[in-house]
């Protein structure tokens, strides 16, 4: 541990060279007892190479783990098991990783990350919130980098939803940025989230961390969804890293004529998945996952739509919502005029049952008292 911990402190060893280094030595142990030749065989920085023939960071790592154990977080290593596979598999992982939090309940759950702009609008905070507090409810782990704007509201949403979040920091786990998010990074260690980091204790918001950063939250992620993006936003560079990591992109489609629709936007053009809602997010990820999630599809049966609809009905619904929920399609919304007829309801009851399916997600309320069941 203290070696892994030494050789990510050492300066000129970042994600690329630790990678170079476990390639030709095996362990970080083994970097240690290499000979120079063999270190400078690799083409490392002079500095560097004497960094580690000194042992220079030893005495500090053992230092930094300790902190690191008093703030209440852990130090995960590349070969350790409890390291995360999703993020093994990508190109030069972070040899550790700064965790705090319920962090392994929150690997253990699929992650997708909702990232954007940090100045965003109203639609795309209230876009961020919604996705992330549906996709949360639902057993989705929400990873966004706690940046202002599209991040927090994604990891608000995540808490809203009663789900788990992950912050990726891209500073030290105990250098919270920016400080006004000092509070959310409590709530979501209080929401049963984590904090995660590569950087060691005391890192500050250097700009050159933040595609480390960036790299983590896709890596992590089975899929990355864009809320907002302006034509030069780092979440495009979020969106690239993923595609080259073989993650699923998508998007939140925008107002064209702002300019902070043109990334997402664009991605969509490029081939992003569009999302309008949560099933858009779940229908992309792997489908033993998404099968978990999504309600069944109706593919044959002996009977009415409306028999069918009858048998898929949550068990807990009133006769009333589940009346209404039989009357209703996916296809084809239903005017409030429509229902009423059929149903035989009062418009009292109608509008109850129409409420109670509403609070429970399962209808959509479209323009034009129109209503809809969710699939």
């Amino acid at each position: 541990m203290i070696d892994w911990i030494s050789l990510n402190m050492t300066p000129g060893v970042g994600p690329r060279a630790a990678t170079k280094l476990l390639e030709r030595f095996g362990s970080a142990n083994a970097v240690f007892h290499a000979r120079r030749t063999e270190l400078e065989s690799l083409r490392l920085r002079p500095e560097t190479i004497g960094s580690i023939i000194a042992r220079e960071f030893e005495a500090k790592a053992v230092e930094e783990l300790d902190r690191v154990k008093k703030l209440g977080g852990d130090v995960l290593i590349l070969d350790d098991g409890s390291y995360p596979a999703l993020l093994r598999e990508i190109a030069d992982p972070p040899i550790t990783l700064y965790v705090s939090g319920a962090w392994q309940a929150c690997f253990d759950q699929p992650g997708v990350g909702v990232i954007g702009s940090r100045m965003c609008s109203t639609y795309g905070e209230n876009a961020s919130e919604m996705i992330a507090r549906d996709l949360a409810s639902r057993g989705i782990c929400i990873i966004s980098g706690l940046a202002r704007g599209i991040d927090t509201a994604a990891h608000r949403g995540a808490i809203r939803g009663g789900g788990r979040t992950i912050a990726v920091l891209g500073t030290g786990i105990d250098a919270v940025y920016p400080k006004e998010n000092t509070r959310l990074v409590n709530e979501i260690i209080e929401a049963g989230g984590a904090v995660v980091s590569q950087f060691p204790l005391g890192t500050p918001p250097l700009k050159d961390n933040f595609p480390y950063r960036n790299r983590i939250i896709s890596g992590l992620s089975l899929g990355v969804v864009i809320v907002e993006a302006t034509e030069k936003s780092g979440s495009l560079i979020t969106a690239r890293l993923a595609m080259e990591q073989n993650r699923e992109v998508m998007a939140v489609p925008g107002n064209i004529t702002s300019r902070n629709s043109f990334g997402t936007n664009y991605l969509i053009k490029s081939g992003a998945k569009l999302v309008q809602q949560w099933q858009d997010v779940v229908a992309e990820l792997p489908g033993e996952i998404a099968a978990e999630i999504l309600p069944p599809k109706i593919e044959k049966w002996n009977g009415t739509l409306e028999s069918a609809a009858q048998e898929l009905a949550p068990a807990d619904l009133s006769e009333n919502e589940r009346k209404i929920w039989a009357l209703l399609s996916p296809d084809e919304p239903a005017h409030i005029d429509g229902l009423l007829e059929q149903s035989g309801l009062s418009f009292g009851d109608l509008n109850g049952a129409l409420v109670g399916l509403d609070i429970r997600d399962l209808i959509r309320v479209l323009p034009g008292k129109h209503y809809a069941r969710r699939i």
